[in-house]
């Protein structure tokens, strides 16, 4: 099986002075059912790098959680670990993609303006993918209600929210929803997973 890069989200402790990386269990098993083996990266930039340099990988998956510190988020060190990933996966010419949060990475780096939303988080939505129907769950507060030159927005939410977006010559896609939180998960996410990391 191949084996993708996984970030992580921070968790704050302050009760024990810790500042946790942690990855939801439901994310190995989503990876599991594309054929894929997940590695997960801490949010220690060198350490991260160091591992994804080394380790023979099929791609980066930027996951979801934790605001970006731009928008008021208290992971500043996430911020900074996912666009030294985002460099070094450009570099190589890996695959990248983004979940939620790892969407508004891309974005904020693309200077996609990013705003509050309402009515997205911890709900179903109905969305148009590349012209098609279809019913996602969402998490997020902030998004774009547009999009621009790099990246060309291929579904949209019937509010107007982008909720995916691609670059047109890099190997760089991003969603809004959690295909990882789907029980079952939905074949058009198992799909697009395999078909981005190109397991046979």
């Amino acid at each position: 099986m191949k084996t993708v890069a996984i970030t992580q989200r921070v968790h704050v402790v302050p009760e024990h002075g810790e500042r946790r990386d942690c990855l939801d269990q439901a994310w190995p098993r989503f990876l599991s059912a594309c054929g894929l083996l997940t590695l997960p990266l801490p949010n220690v930039a060198e350490v991260a790098l160091s591992l994804f340099a080394a380790a023979d990988i099929a791609g980066l998956v930027l996951s979801g959680g934790n605001d970006l510190a731009a928008l008021g988020g208290d992971a500043p060190e996430r911020d900074g670990t996912e666009n030294a990933l985002l460099d070094a996966a450009e570099m190589r010419g890996l695959p990248v993609l983004g979940v939620c949060r790892g969407m508004q990475v891309i974005q904020h780096r693309c200077a996609i303006p990013l705003r509050r939303v309402e009515g997205h988080a911890a709900r179903q939505h109905a969305i148009s993918v590349d012209g098609s129907a279809r019913q996602v769950n969402s998490y997020h507060h902030y998004a774009a209600v547009g999009s621009q030159a790099p990246l060309e927005a291929w579904a949209v939410a019937d509010d107007g929210v982008v909720e995916a977006v691609r670059h047109p010559t890099l190997p760089i896609s991003a969603i809004m929803w959690h295909p990882e939180r789907n029980a079952p998960f939905a074949a058009a996410d198992v799909e697009l997973f395999r078909r981005v990391f190109k397991v046979a």
